[in-house]
C-alpha cells in the first residue's frame, strides 16, 4: 500500500514539475517576440525538455544523497541502541549484584 502511494505521490509531483518546466519555457518564449510559430514551438519543446532532464539529474542525486544519510542515521541508530542495552544490562546486573550483597550482609549478621 505504501509503495501503491509512494508511486501516486511521485507521478503526481513529477507532472507537477513538468508543467512548472512549460510555464517557464512559454515565459521564455514570451520575451522571444521575433519567433515564428514553428520556433516558438521548437524552443519551448526544448526548454521543457532541458529543465526536465535537469530535474531528473538533480531528484537522482537526492535519491543517492537519500539513501546514503538513511544508511548512515541506521547506523547511527543501531550503535546508540546497542550503547543503551548494555547500560541497561550493566545497570541491571550492578543493582542484581548490590541486592545479593547487601542480603548476604544483612543475612550474616
Amino acid at each position: 500500500m505504501d509503495q501503491a502511494i509512494n508511486e501516486i505521490e511521485g507521478y503526481l509531483l513529477w507532472e507537477a514539475e513538468k508543467d512548472r518546466a512549460r510555464t517557464r519555457a512559454n515565459a521564455f518564449c514570451a520575451g522571444l517576440p521575433w519567433l515564428t510559430d514553428t520556433q516558438r514551438r521548437e524552443v519551448e519543446l526544448r526548454y521543457c525538455q532541458d529543465q526536465c532532464d535537469a530535474s531528473r539529474a538533480y531528484l537522482e542525486r537526492i535519491a543517492v544523497r537519500s539513501a546514503t544519510l538513511r544508511t548512515e542515521y541506521e547506523s547511527v541508530y543501531r550503535a546508540l541502541r546497542r550503547r543503551l542495552i548494555t547500560a541497561f544490562l550493566s545497570g541491571t546486573v550492578a543493582v542484581a549484584a548490590l541486592v545479593t550483597a547487601t542480603a548476604i550482609v544483612l543475612t550474616a549478621h
